[in-house]
C-alpha cells in the first residue's frame, strides 16, 4: 500500500471518529436536558415528608401523583424524547387547607344508592375569584379499590387535623328576614355544602323576636363547635348579644362582658348585611358558608349600650339623628317590600329637614375617649371578662366633651361594609384594632348633606366637609338636649325633652326607642366570625333615590 492510499486511509478513520463523536455529545446534552426538565419538576420540600404517592387520571391523562401534609401535587406522565425538545407541562399543585371534603367515585346503576365498582377519589375545594369562594372538584381516577381507599383515608385523616373546622354546628334560620327567603337560602346554598363536609346541623327557625335568646339561654354548649346564623344584621345582633350574655352566664360575671366561647358564621340574608360583608366582601350566602366549613376564624370588637346603668344590648354599630329617623319611617311602613320601604323613609327623611327645626338637626352633647389602640389586638377565645377600656376613666382618662345641634351621630366599631357603601360607613375602622369609628356631621343645608351622603357609594371623600367630625374612640357618651334657650339645666338625669319623649336609634339594623343618656363601649374581640378581614365590599348599587 502506497503512502498516499496510507494517508487517505488515516483521514477517512479521523472523520469517523469525529461523527462518532459529535453523536455521543448530541445523545449527552439530550440527556441532561432530560434530566433538567426532569429536575424542573416541583420537588417536595426537604421539611415534608412524601405521605403518599401514586398514579391516577386526571381527565384522561396519567399522573404522577404526590401527597405531603400540606398539598397535593399531580404531575402528567409524558413519554421520554429522546432529543429532549419537548417541554414538560407544568404540574398541578392543591393545598389541603383549601379541600373541605374527599369522596369515594364508584360506578352505579340507575337507582343504586350503594355499592359499585371503585373510581377513584374525588376532592372538593374552594377557589377564590375575587372576594367569592366557589367550590371545585378534582378528580383522581384509579380502578384499584385498595389503592383507592388508602388515598381515601390519609385524606380523611389530614383534613381532620384542621381543629377550627366544626364538625357540629347550632343554625338559627329567621324565616322573616327581607325577602322571607332564609329558609330557602340556606336548604339550596349551605345545607348541600354542610352535608358535603360532614358537618351535623341542630337547626331551629325562630318564630319571634327574642326566640333565638331563649334558646341560647338554655343550649348545651359543649355539643357544638359553632353557631350559624341565617338572617340579617339586626338577627346577627341578635344572636352575637345572646352569646356574650351566655358567655357572662356561665362565666359568673353579670357586670363584665365575657368573650364568646363559640364563633358565628353568618349566612346573609338580610337587606342590607353590614356584618356579612364586613367579614365577607361579599353577600354570597355560598361564600360564607365556605367560610364555616374551612374554620376561617376572625376576631371582631363589639359595643355595649347603657342608659342609666342598665344593659341595652351589644352590637356593632349605632346611628342617632338621621339614620335614627329614617329607620323610625321604614318601620312604619312594614306591609312595603324592604328595599322599596327604606328608600321611602330615606327620601321623606332629607324632604323635611328643612321643614321643622324637630326635624333638621337634634341638640346633642358628646363625651368621648379618644383611643390610644394603634394596631391590632389579639383576639383569643375563652371565659376572661374583657377589660372596659373608659370605665371608672373620669379620674383616670381625660374626656372630650363638644355639643351642638347635629344632623347624625354614627359610633362604628367595625367597617360597615355593604353593596351600597363599599368602601364602608367607616372606612377607617378595622374589624378587631380595638376602637370605634364616631363620625357626627353637624347642621348644614339639605344640598350639602346629601351630597355628604352620595359620597358613601363612590370612591370616598365623604368626610372632607367642614360640618363632618371625625373621631377613633374606645367610649362615648351622647346625651340629647333641648336647644340651651329652652333648658339651663345640666343634669345628667335631665330627660331629653321634659316629656315621655324618645329618640329613636338605629342600633346594628334595629329600632330602639331611648330617652336618656347612652353610653357606649367598646370592647375589644367580643365575639369570633367565621369570616377574615377585608378591605373592601364588590360594589353593586342598586339604590339611586339621591
Amino acid at each position: 500500500m502506497s503512502a498516499c492510499e496510507e494517508e487517505l486511509n488515516e483521514e477517512r478513520t479521523k472523520k469517523k471518529e469525529k461523527k462518532r463523536t459529535k453523536k455521543k455529545e448530541k445523545l449527552h446534552l439530550a440527556t441532561k436536558e432530560e434530566d433538567d426538565g426532569e429536575e424542573q419538576k416541583p420537588e417536595v420540600k426537604s421539611s415534608e415528608c412524601v405521605l403518599l404517592h401514586g398514579i391516577f387520571k386526571v381527565g384522561k391523562k396519567s399522573h404522577d401523583v404526590l401527597l405531603t401534609s400540606t398539598t397535593l401535587t399531580w404531575t402528567p406522565i409524558t413519554p421520554e424524547s429522546p432529543t429532549g425538545e419537548a417541554c414538560p407541562p407544568p404540574p398541578g399543585v392543591l393545598m389541603l387547607r383549601d379541600v373541605f371534603a374527599v369522596k369515594v367515585k364508584r360506578r352505579r346503576a340507575a337507582g343504586q344508592r350503594c355499592g359499585g365498582p371503585v373510581l377513584g377519589v374525588a376532592l372538593f375545594y374552594c377557589k377564590r375569584r375575587g372576594r367569592k369562594l366557589e367550590e371545585e372538584t378534582l378528580h383522581l381516577h384509579n380502578a384499584s379499590s385498595e389503592h383507592t381507599h388508602t388515598w381515601y383515608n390519609t385524606l380523611r385523616e389530614l383534613l381532620a387535623g384542621f381543629s377550627n373546622r366544626p364538625r357540629c354546628v347550632k343554625v338559627f334560620i329567621n324565616p322573616s328576614s327581607h325577602k322571607k327567603e332564609a329558609v330557602h337560602i340556606y336548604r339550596e346554598h349551605v345545607a348541600p355544602l354542610f352535608k358535603m363536609a360532614d358537618v351535623r346541623t341542630d337547626i331551629t327557625v325562630t318564630d319571634r323576636r327574642g326566640h333565638a335568646l331563649f334558646v341560647m339561654k338554655e343550649l348545651q354548649l359543649d355539643e357544638f363547635d359553632g353557631v350559624v346564623c341565617v338572617g340579617g344584621d339586626g338577627y346577627v345582633a341578635e344572636l352575637c348579644h345572646a352569646l356574650v350574655l351566655r358567655a357572662q352566664l356561665d362565666a359568673g360575671s353579670p357586670e363584665s362582658p365575657v368573650r364568646a366561647l363559640l364563633p358565628l358564621g353568618i349566612i346573609p340574608a338580610g337587606s342590607t348585611d353590614v356584618v356579612s360583608c364586613s367579614v365577607h366582601g361579599v353577600r354570597d350566602p355560598a361564600t360564607a358558608a365556605m367560610h364555616v366549613v374551612l374554620g376561617h376564624l376572625q376576631p371582631v370588637d363589639m359595643c355595649s349600650f347603657f342608659s342609666l346603668g342598665q344593659l341595652l344590648r351589644y352590637g356593632f354599630s349605632a346611628m342617632f339623628g338621621f339614620g335614627g329617623r329614617s329607620l323610625a319611617r321604614a318601620e312604619k311602613r312594614r306591609w312595603m317590600p324592604s328595599s322599596r320601604r327604606h328608600e321611602y323613609a330615606l327620601v321623606k327623611t332629607l324632604a323635611r329637614l328643612s321643614m321643622f327645626v324637630f326635624y333638621r338637626a337634634d341638640h346633642c352633647q358628646l363625651n368621648f375617649l379618644v383611643s390610644n389602640a394603634d394596631h391590632d389586638l389579639p383576639g383569643q377565645l375563652g371565659q376572661d371578662p374583657v377589660q372596659d377600656q373608659g370605665r371608672d376613666s373620669e379620674g383616670a382618662e381625660s374626656w372630650t366633651t363638644i355639643q351642638g345641634s347635629y344632623l347624625s351621630i354614627s359610633i362604628m366599631a367595625i367597617p360597615c361594609l355593604s353593596p351600597h357603601t363599599p368602601r364602608g360607613l367607616a372606612p377607617n375602622t378595622r374589624l378587631a384594632n380595638g376602637n370605634a369609628a364616631l363620625i357626627a356631621v353637624g347642621d348644614t343645608s339639605r344640598s350639602e348633606f346629601i351630597k355628604h351622603l352620595k359620597r358613601y357609594n363612590t370612591s370616598g371623600g365623604q368626610f372632607n366637609f367642614s360640618f363632618v367630625e371625625t373621631h377613633t374612640v374606645s367610649a362615648v357618651k351622647l346625651r340629647p338636649r333641648p336647644p340651651e334657650d329652652e333648658s339651663e339645666e345640666d343634669s345628667k338625669t335631665t330627660p331629653i325633652i321634659q316629656s315621655d319623649a324618645t329618640f329613636p336609634w338605629n342600633i346594628d339594623g334595629e329600632l330602639v326607642e331611648i330617652a336618656n343618656e347612652v353610653v357606649i363601649r367598646v370592647h375589644p374581640s367580643l365575639i369570633t366570625l367565621y369570616g377574615e378581614d377585608v378591605d373592601e365590599a364588590e360594589a353593586n348599587v342598586s339604590c339611586n333615590c339621591i
